[in-house]
């Protein structure tokens, strides 16, 4: 596969899912998706969280 047709199918496969991703988003999401964002937000927020709290305690042992 030349350079060129590579450059265009990952041209092709950009606008595809960019399509997709505006169909989503112009769809609205159920309760229980709506849910699982909500959870997955809060499980981030916990993680990162986490890791400050970790990353403070190492500098405090150093």
């Amino acid at each position: 596969m030349s350079n060129s047709q590579q450059d265009d199918l990952e041209k092709y496969l950009e606008e595809k899912a960019k399509q997709e991703q505006e169909e989503q988003e112009s769809q609205p999401l159920s309760a229980y998706d709506t849910c699982v964002l909500k959870e997955s937000a809060k499980i981030h927020e916990l993680i990162a969280e986490a890791r400050r709290e970790a990353k403070e305690h190492s500098l405090e042992d150093e």
